[in-house]
């Protein structure tokens, strides 16, 4: 599995709001960007993709932003990973494997299941307690 910059953000960003879903103003995507330093319109395109996911909510004008719309402990990281369009890593042979090829690809194979495994283990909301507690 690859973890590409689109899936760390997208998990950057959904941590950010679940530690401040509490405050009563939405977070604001600058404040998201200036602190992590992730470009606002990518993170732009990242928060829509998790609003259409329905984890997230816009909420428009001046003291507009962005809030988290579901519980932190319902959501993986394999869930944001998933969401924001996570790349399986593997062999590409064009058809013509070779026995090399094939044993790589159940190396590649069992690295991906390995971190799918790890990654639904880890819940946006255990994320949030060792920020609060770490």
């Amino acid at each position: 599995m690859v973890i590409s910059a689109r899936v760390h953000s997208a998990c950057v960003a959904m941590m950010e709001l679940a530690i401040r879903s509490d405050e009563a103003s939405p977070v604001a995507i600058r404040e998201i960007s200036d602190r992590h330093g992730v470009p606002a319109p990518f993170l732009t395109q990242i928060l829509r993709t998790l609003r259409a996911a329905g984890w997230v909510q816009s909420i428009r004008g001046s003291n507009g932003g962005y809030r988290l719309s579901v519980d932190p402990s319902k959501i993986t990281l394999l869930d944001i990973a998933e969401a924001v369009g996570c790349q399986e890593a593997g062999c590409h042979t064009d058809g013509k494997a070779t026995p090399a090829d094939l044993m790589l690809q159940e190396s590649w194979e069992q690295a991906a299941e390995a971190s799918r495994a790890v990654l639904t283990q880890v819940r946006l909301s255990d994320l949030v307690e060792r920020c609060r507690h770490g």
